[in-house]
This record gives C-alpha cells, sequence and structure tokens, in this order.
C-alpha cells in the first residue's frame, strides 16, 4: 500500500512539472522578443547577404564604360561612301599591272571593271576597284607610294547615314500603313471596295521595295569603296597631239603609208574582176570578127 502511494505521488509530481515547463514555453513563444527572433530566422540567407552587401541607392553609378561603348557603337553605325580618282605615269606597264592587282587581292578588294587602250604614243589601262572600307586608305597609299608620277589623286567622302535612317523611318511607317489597309480590307463589303484597297496595298508594298532596295544599295556602297585607278606607260614621245616628228620619222611613216595605199589599190582592181572579164569577153569577140571580115575580103 505505500508502494503504490508513493508511485502515486511521484507520478503527480512529474505531471505538475511538465505543465509548468509547457506554460512558460507559451510564454516565451509570445513575447515581443522572441517574435523578432522567429521572424529573422524565418528570412533566407541570400537576402540578408544581399540587404548587408546593397550600395546606398544614392551613389550613381559609374557612365564611363557606358558613354565610350554607346559612343564607339555610334561611330559604327556611321555609313559613308569614299571614292578615289587617281592617275599615274608608270615606268612598266606590265610589272605595275601585276603588282597592282596583288595588292588589291591581299587587301581583299576585286577589280569591277577594266578597260585598256593603247595608242602609238602610250598604253593606258582605266580599271575601276572595289576594296573594303577599311582597307581604302590601305590600297590609296600603296598605289601612290612608289616612283610613279601622280598625275590626279582625288578624294571624296559622302556620309550616307542621315539618308538609311530616314528611309528606314518611311519604310516603317509605309508598314504600319500597310496593316491598317489589311485591316480595312478584312471589313470591305463589295468587290469595288476591295479592288480600291488592294490597288492602295499594292502602291504602298511597292514603296516598302523601293526603299529596302535603296537601304541595300546605300548599305553596300558603304561597305566597298571605289577606286578609279588610271595608269599608262609612255611608248613614243614624239606622237603626242601632232608633235614634230624627224625627217627619218616621216619616210618610215610615208613607206608604210605607201605600201599601204598600193595594198588597197590592188585589193580595189581585184573587186572589180567581173568588168576585166566583161572587157577581155568584148576584145575576143571583137578580134574574131576582125578576122572573119578580113578573111572575106581577101576569098
Amino acid at each position: 500500500m505505500k508502494l503504490f502511494k508513493s508511485t502515486v505521488l511521484v507520478t503527480s509530481l512529474i505531471l505538475l512539472l511538465a505543465a509548468c515547463n509547457g506554460r512558460l514555453a507559451e510564454e516565451r513563444s509570445i513575447s515581443p522578443q522572441n517574435k523578432e527572433e522567429e521572424e529573422i530566422n524565418k528570412i533566407p540567407q541570400s537576402d540578408q547577404t544581399a540587404d548587408t552587401t546593397q550600395a546606398p541607392p544614392s551613389v550613381p553609378k559609374p557612365q564611363t564604360a557606358t558613354n565610350a561603348n554607346s559612343e564607339s557603337k555610334v561611330d559604327w553605325d556611321k555609313k559613308i561612301i569614299k571614292t578615289a580618282t587617281i592617275n599615274l605615269e608608270v615606268k612598266n606597264y606590265k610589272s605595275f599591272s601585276d603588282l597592282t592587282k596583288e595588292k588589291i587581292k591581299k587587301l581583299g578588294g576585286y577589280v569591277a571593271q577594266e578597260e585598256q587602250n593603247q595608242t602609238d604614243y602610250k598604253v593606258e589601262n582605266i580599271i575601276t576597284i572595289k576594296v573594303p572600307v577599311d582597307q581604302f586608305n590601305n590600297l590609296v597609299t600603296e598605289l601612290t607610294k612608289g616612283e610613279e608620277k601622280i598625275i590626279e589623286k582625288k578624294i571624296t567622302s559622302e556620309d550616307v547615314t542621315t539618308a538609311i535612317v530616314d528611309t528606314k523611318s518611311r519604310m516603317e511607317a509605309k508598314k504600319q500603313v500597310r496593316l491598317r489597309y489589311l485591316d480595312l480590307l478584312k471589313q470591305a463589303r463589295n468587290m469595288q471596295e476591295i479592288l480600291n484597297v488592294q490597288n492602295e496595298i499594292n502602291g504602298i508594298q511597292e514603296d516598302i521595295e523601293a526603299a529596302t532596295g535603296r537601304i541595300e544599295y546605300l548599305s553596300r556602297s558603304s561597305a566597298y569603296s571605289t577606286i578609279n585607278l588610271t595608269y599608262f606607260e609612255v611608248l613614243d614621245a614624239t606622237a603626242k597631239n601632232g608633235a614634230d616628228v624627224s625627217y627619218g620619222t616621216k619616210v618610215w611613216q610615208s613607206f608604210k603609208n605607201g605600201w599601204s595605199w598600193i595594198g588597197d589599190i590592188f585589193v580595189g582592181i581585184i573587186s572589180i574582176w567581173p568588168l576585166f572579164l566583161l572587157a577581155f569577153i568584148c576584145w575576143f569577140a571583137y578580134k574574131r570578127w576582125s578576122l572573119a571580115k578580113t578573111q572575106k575580103r581577101n576569098a
């Protein structure tokens, strides 16, 4: 019996202590400080780190790199058509021609047009060169840095950036108008309205295609610069513009002209061979007639 009472007493004390501890835990959980700690513990570790490392909003960010990038982008967007006209007198026509074509190929260019002429005075070549815009100055320098005599050198530049931007803006506006007409086409109620709207759409489409072609042309023209190169070698300086010719040269020229004149006469005589044949037939017939008449008299 005593053992039973002791057991009941110990059990009651344990239950009482457990109830007290639970009440204390509840009071702690509802205290303001514990609430703040609990809220802080609920914040993710990454957010806490971000808050501690974030720069103050009043501190402005550096703009140097951004400005530099924007200026560089503007420079790259410029579209400039460069054209050069160069006229050179060379000492060796063939050597200069081969060297020039090697330089053009080395710098990424190509010959768009070539025309060769030769007279008694000189032999010359006129070529149109297309070269990437970033190699334009290099090629001009390469062509004019030798011992060749520069007769003419002219360089012109045309900035077509504004023209391209303006054409693009007009094209975008035309596209918006075309979209509106397409909406009207869906709302057309009869065939006449459909035809009228379709004609407007066709006209706008032609304007858009023309603007697209102009943009492509200006872009390609600005991507490749043009060099109009003329170079020549003097063959006979005395033959320039009817200059005074020496006596020996006159005799030689007359001799060549005489043979040419005789050849022309011979060709002319050959070309009238039917007349000679007709004359021979007439002469032969006359001789036969004369011979027959003489024999008749004698008989």
